[in-house]
């Protein structure tokens, strides 16, 4: 009895050390992160638990109480929504990545156009056509476009037409099934698809920069998530998400 209870005591670190971090982060993320996760294995730690989905949604569900060590958000307003709420450890608040702002159309259907005050984006669309967007309203891919749009002039022209999606995958979803002509998504997004092609580029001067701040959660704050979060600005973290086409600050 007495070895078995010696033994359970020095098991009772052991696992403490294998639980798993849950990571809450944005849909764009989730290429990149499915591979840091496989390198945070490789370095000897459990699987991450991810979840993706609109930055909107996932600081919301945190809010409610969903169980999330690490929260990434794809702009800084959800990430200071969440400092607001108490949702976060302010002093772990750091801003790892960056991206571009891009159009894409259906793959087979290739077109490369200069965007900018006098592009006809409406006509690109065609009569009934509309435009796959992150759902301006919350979605962060979404702000950044009405952002653009409206820096170019061209939002009057557009607003009625846009398809609203609730995160930025599943407008890249709508372009590749071509069920919309044109999208706009982040430059990685259109990366990992082989079913849509960049038509252009949005200038970076006509929206805010485009960056990830990721935080630990003041819920789940454990010596794993801090550790996580510390291999995420690390050298083997970087790299991965390098490939993956993000700027990496």
């Amino acid at each position: 009895m007495r070895f078995l209870l010696f033994l359970c005591m020095l098991l009772m670190p052991l696992a403490a050390r294998a639980q798993a971090v849950t990571v809450f982060a944005a849909a764009s993320l989730t290429d990149a992160m499915k591979d840091v996760s496989a390198l945070w294995v490789k370095a000897g730690h459990p699987a991450l638990t991810m979840s993706f989905g609109a930055s909107s949604t996932l600081a919301r569900q945190i809010e409610q109480g969903a169980p999330a060590n690490l929260f990434a958000s794809a702009d800084e307003k959800w990430m200071d929504y969440a400092a607001q709420k108490n949702l976060i450890i302010p002093d772990t608040r750091k801003d790892l990545l960056g991206n571009d702002l891009v159009l894409v159309v259906p793959a087979n259907k290739p077109l490369h156009v200069t965007i900018g005050p006098k592009f006809n984006l409406a006509g690109l669309l065609g009569a009934n056509g509309r435009l796959a967007v992150g759902d301006p309203a919350h979605v962060p891919v979404g702000i950044y476009a009405e952002q653009a749009l409206k820096k170019l002039g061209l939002w009057d022209s557009i607003e009625q037409r846009l398809a609203r999606t609730d995160d930025v995958r599943s407008g890249l979803l709508l372009v590749e099934r071509g069920e919309a002509p044109a999208g706009i998504v982040y430059r990685t997004d259109a990366a990992v698809s082989k079913g849509v092609m960049v038509a252009g580029t949005f200038p970076a001067s006509s929206h805010d920069p485009i960056t990830y701040p990721f935080a630990v959660t003041k819920s789940g704050d454990t010596p794993d998530a801090r550790a996580l979060l510390k291999f995420l600005a690390g050298p083997q973290a970087r790299a991965a998400f390098a490939q993956r086409g993000f700027k990496v600050e």
